[in-house]
């Protein structure tokens, strides 16, 4: 009788280790489909995407994002909220400030030229997963490199999946895709802002999404990566009077 016991909480044992890997093959069991286009899963996200969504509208990226297909690293609100900032922040209306301008109180009163150039930076051709995407480590790169990716606002920036260390092996543990700005494409391999993924692979009807982790940026925590492209944009572009319905 103790064996049967012993035999049946073995199997039990055996059946539950084989139902938790089916959570590692493939990306595992959750489902990554949205049932709407790409506008519409920004607009359904209103934590951490509300603010993202209205900067679609403001570039004039609508039919864009809600009919073709392409690969979107999604910026959360708060990159948003960094960049713009206030007078005591280190963001624009700091910089602003300081500069004898007028400061940013609607996100209306920035060009939606410059919206639209910036957006661009995390846009890129193709409907491209994480498991189409080249290995990275940032401390060998020149074994495994990534790749490079024009985006649609035209700059370069490299491509990368690392893989993580488990149980003290290389690159058998948890993979994790990385977005890397690269400022100067004459100097490809040079102060890099590196953007990790938080969410990978979430498929609305059109093209891919890939959320960027907030809490995990190296240099390019700011809307567009480099903050002293936008600031001196819409510095010389000038602010659009502000709403006040608004």
């Amino acid at each position: 009788m103790k064996k049967l016991i012993f035999a049946c909480a073995a199997l039990l044992i055996f059946l539950n280790a084989c139902k938790k890997d089916e959570y590692y093959r493939d990306g595992g069991l959750a489902d990554p489909n949205f049932k709407g286009n790409m506008l519409q899963y920004l607009q359904a996200k209103t934590v951490p995407f509300d603010t993202v969504a209205k900067i679609v509208k403001l570039a004039g990226l609508e039919s864009t994002f809600s009919n073709e297909d392409f690969t979107f690293f999604a910026p959360d609100d708060e990159v948003i909220k960094k960049t713009i900032g206030t007078i005591r922040t280190d963001g624009l209306n700091n910089f602003l400030f300081y500069s004898g301008k007028d400061t940013v109180k609607t996100l209306d009163q920035i060009s939606p030229v410059i919206w639209r150039r910036y957006l661009q930076r995390y846009m890129f051709k193709g409907v491209n997963r994480l498991k189409d995407y080249q290995q990275i480590d940032f401390d060998v790169r020149s074994v495994y490199p990534g790749g490079l990716y024009y985006s649609l606002a035209g700059n370069i920036s490299n491509i990368g999946v690392t893989y993580a260390t488990a149980n003290n092996i290389k690159y058998i543990g948890y993979r994790q895709l990385n977005l890397t700005y690269i400022p100067d494409a004459s100097k490809p391999n040079d102060n890099w802002y590196i953007n990790k993924v938080s969410s990978s692979d979430i498929k609305p009807t059109n093209g891919v999404v890939h959320a960027l982790a907030y809490n995990d940026i190296v240099g390019g925590a700011f809307f567009g990566f480099n903050r002293n492209d936008f600031f001196s944009d819409v510095y010389f572009s000038g602010l659009a009077p502000s709403d006040p319905s608004k």
